[in-house]
């Protein structure tokens, strides 16, 4: 899904390529901010992708859970306010243990649909659709496939974050040595 390619053509082949942060010392300070954004930007893109799948592992769940008699979806409710309120407190659920390195963006998805396609795809793969016509131990294998696919994502997110995390480091060290004057922006 987001595993880096060497030589591809995508965002993330771009940034997790070595050369996106070796000798960032001879490059200008606006190359490197341009090279932060996209950093930035696809970091953003792939936490929107974990987030896609993390809610349909956590839907997966439920259902799980539901089957075992427990859970916001047990009794499989039947109104849309049923159901509203059920995926809300599934979708809600501060149980998570995976909630990543908590750092903040301030840019948006920038491919929505690509990873909406992407997670879809993920999905059709292991036939999460439509659970009432999986056994258990399909709806099992789900879970743990879409768990794959979401700790592929995140590993590259990670990846990503240090990529962005060198490229705000250059420029912090510029800003420390005096290279930049104050008021340039970041």
């Amino acid at each position: 899904m987001t595993d880096y390619l060497p030589g591809g053509r995508r965002r993330v082949d771009r940034v997790l390529a070595p050369d996106f942060v070796a000798g960032l010392d001879g490059l200008d300070l606006d190359d490197i901010r341009a090279r932060r954004a996209e950093a930035d930007q696809e970091e953003t893109d792939l936490s929107y992708a974990r987030r896609l799948l993390q809610g349909r592992i956590d839907i997966l769940r439920a259902e799980q859970a539901a089957r075992r008699g427990d859970g916001p979806m047990s009794g499989h409710p039947r109104t849309d306010e049923e159901i509203v309120k059920a995926l809300s407190l599934v979708l809600a659920d501060e149980r998570r243990q995976d909630h990543g390195m908590g750092r903040h963006t301030v840019s948006e998805p920038s491919r929505i649909g690509e990873h909406r396609r992407e997670a879809e795809r993920a999905v059709a793969d292991v036939g999460g659709s439509a659970t009432d016509d999986m056994s258990d131990e399909a709806l099992a294998a789900a879970v743990a496939k879409l768990v794959d696919v979401e700790a592929r994502v995140s590993r590259v997110r990670r990846e990503v974050q240090g990529v962005v995390d060198a490229l705000t480091a250059e420029i912090a060290r510029r800003y420390a040595a005096g290279g930049v004057p104050v008021g340039t922006g970041s």
